[in-house]
């Protein structure tokens, strides 16, 4: 397998640690590397994978080359232009494509955390199999822990499986839910987080990709030409449609499995995540730099240079970097991405 890091995206609900230009995925949140540098040494550890490519935008390559480890340069495959996940991952297979042609492609996320690297590697091996065996799209679904509000899923036919390879039939994707509609998934026992994770055959997923998004396989028909004559396609990139791959081609296909994850998952989506598998304190406060809580309890500070003091308050997120403090509570974190938005609107591109 040819594993392709998505490592392209804003990470908008660490704000204001997660920057445009050092975004989530370059931080280190967990450990003493940052999330993509963990995710390429997970992969780097398969024996199933031959090599190991990052897809990201022109304002992060030259950073990427700079401090990832393990990746050369020439593996970082750069977006002109932020177009969403189909693109980016067409982008990636017709790269992989001219290496081999009957490669299979694996696509992860730069920025979550993985528990269980034996259990993790057992899952990849059986959607490898799958998706070589019967040419089909393969996802990697979670088990869900809680009704999350915040995750798509994925409902699967439990009488279709593919029981030598953990591998179901996928009837449905679904967007992230309202409360009660997540109970009734998790109350079902027939869907799973969707978290990500595809593995398939370069020439599948571009079929597929020709089936239900015409346009755009015509566009990288297009820029696949170019390529091959060492010609830039910006002016190609431009005229493509911005979508999801999950939107543009896994909620049309009906040809997908899934095989249900054995491994620990977090997407470390908010700072609520950090505060959950963060170490605390004896009344359940997590201090990530300098800091000190008084008479409180359940609160995050996360102080990048500065002393931070909370005094006399619970269940609160206080971010602290050189030029903006951010005081949330915990059940709020969500809302950052609204705050976010409200900076971008008003041209504040000093704190982006």
């Amino acid at each position: 397998m040819y594993a392709v890091i998505m490592a392209g995206g804003r990470g908008t609900r660490f704000w204001p640690a997660s920057r445009k230009d050092n975004p989530k995925q370059l931080l280190r949140i967990v450990g003493k590397e940052t999330m993509l540098q963990i995710t390429v040494d997970r992969l780097k550890k398969l024996k199933c994978v031959e090599d190991v490519f990052i897809v990201t935008g022109e304002n992060l390559s030259s950073k990427i080359k700079k401090t990832i480890k393990g990746v050369p340069a020439k593996n970082i495959i750069v977006e002109p232009l932020g177009k969403n996940t189909a693109p980016a991952i067409g982008l990636a297979a017709i790269r992989i494509k001219s290496i081999r042609k009957d490669a299979i492609m694996g696509v992860f996320p730069s920025d979550h955390l993985v528990i269980g690297a034996q259990k993790f590697a057992k899952t990849v091996r059986s959607a490898i199999q799958l998706a070589n065996k019967e040419k089909t799209l393969v996802t990697i679904g979670i088990k869900p822990s809680y009704p999350s509000i915040n995750y798509g899923y994925i409902q699967f036919d439990k009488k279709n499986s593919k029981n030598h390879l953990n591998g179901f039939h996928v009837k449905t994707f679904a967007e992230k839910p309202h409360r009660k509609l997540a109970q009734r998934f998790i109350k079902s026992g027939d869907f799973l987080w969707n978290g990500g994770m595809f593995v398939w055959k370069v020439d599948s997923l571009l079929d597929q990709i020709n089936i239900h998004m015409p346009d755009l396989c015509n566009q990288l028909e297009k820029i696949e030409k170019r390529i091959k004559i060492k010609k830039d396609f910006i002016n190609i990139w431009r005229k493509i449609k911005s979508e999801s791959i999950d939107y543009g081609l896994l909620e049309k296909s009906d040809d997908i499995f899934v095989i249900k994850a054995e491994f620990e998952w977090n997407d470390l989506g908010s700072w609520s995540s950090v505060y959950n598998i963060s170490p605390k304190t004896k009344n359940n406060n997590v201090i990530r730099g300098e800091g000190k809580i008084i008479d409180g309890s359940n609160n995050l500070i996360q102080s990048e240079g500065n002393f931070t003091a909370v005094i006399g308050v619970n269940d609160i997120v206080v971010v602290n970097t050189p030029d903006v403090t951010l005081v949330i509570p915990r059940d709020k974190v969500e809302n950052v991405k609204e705050l976010v938005d409200f900076l971008e609107k008003n041209n504040r591109d000093d704190l982006l």
